[in-house]
């Protein structure tokens, strides 16, 4: 039996040990309960106090000693039920009130926004935070600038990244520096010419951000997130300008 789903209620294994013992044994005593649960009885004694905190475990008095007994299993789905209420709360809380808020005393532009990563982590960073923000609005999608040179090392480390931009019915403008390049669903192509000197790169504009990649020695991928709303319209003018001359 799977019991992972029981730690987001914030049930540790001691605790779940313990109300699974006292499912078993019935009303009983710590020192019975401890001994089902392999746990020495001071600290079955806190947990046990700390379970019935949770309205998951109940006692009463049989004579100078307590009895404890488990609550029924449904309780844990009421217990799911009110962390989840909480949870949608909150999330309504932060995007109604908590982040409008803190954006208002955020700097327009600092260091921190611009962020620089190494590697396939950090490429594969810039592909899901491109799916994150682009998907707010699949329609408008996203844009990008790309050398053939660049591809083949693009989508290594997220290999089903096209598979899941089409899933989510995100729209992409592709400017391919060279030829190459395979047609997707919901993705429009065009071609620039590749000169001599031109360098392995991949620039995606999804406003706020504009992300860029290139390779250094050995094909190893250096990337750079900046996350400015007045350069990122920017180089979507520019895109857009040279998208309606081709």
């Amino acid at each position: 039996m799977k019991l992972d789903a029981l730690r987001h209620l914030d049930l540790d294994e001691r605790q779940v040990r313990i109300y699974r013992a006292l499912l078993k044994l019935g009303p009983a005593s710590i020192r019975d309960v401890a001994a089902e649960a392999g746990i020495n009885r001071g600290s079955a004694y806190e947990t046990l106090k700390q379970l019935a905190t949770k309205g998951v475990v109940s006692y009463f008095p049989k004579g100078r000693r307590r009895v404890f007994q488990a609550e029924d299993p449904e309780r844990l789905m009421s217990l799911a039920e009110s962390k989840q209420q909480a949870l949608n709360l909150a999330v309504e809380q932060l995007r109604n009130d908590i982040i409008p808020a803190l954006k208002q005393t955020q700097t327009t532009f600092s260091p921190g926004n611009v962020r620089f990563y190494e590697g396939d982590d950090g490429v594969e960073l810039v592909l899901r935070d491109l799916l994150e923000c682009a998907g707010r609005d699949p329609e408008r999608g996203y844009s990008v600038i790309s050398t053939r040179s660049l591809r083949e090392h693009l989508y290594r480390p997220f290999p089903n990244f096209t598979r899941q931009r089409i899933e989510r019915g995100i729209r992409v403008r592709v400017l391919a520096v060279g030829a190459g390049g395979d047609d997707a669903e919901f993705a429009e192509r065009k071609w620039l010419p590749a000169g001599e000197g031109t360098d392995a790169s991949y620039i995606a504009i999804y406003p706020p951000k504009v992300a860029m990649i290139t390779l250094a020695a050995q094909n190893y991928p250096v990337v750079v997130i900046i996350d400015s709303q007045a350069i990122a319209l920017t180089q979507q003018l520019m895109f857009d300008t040279l998208w309606g001359l081709l």
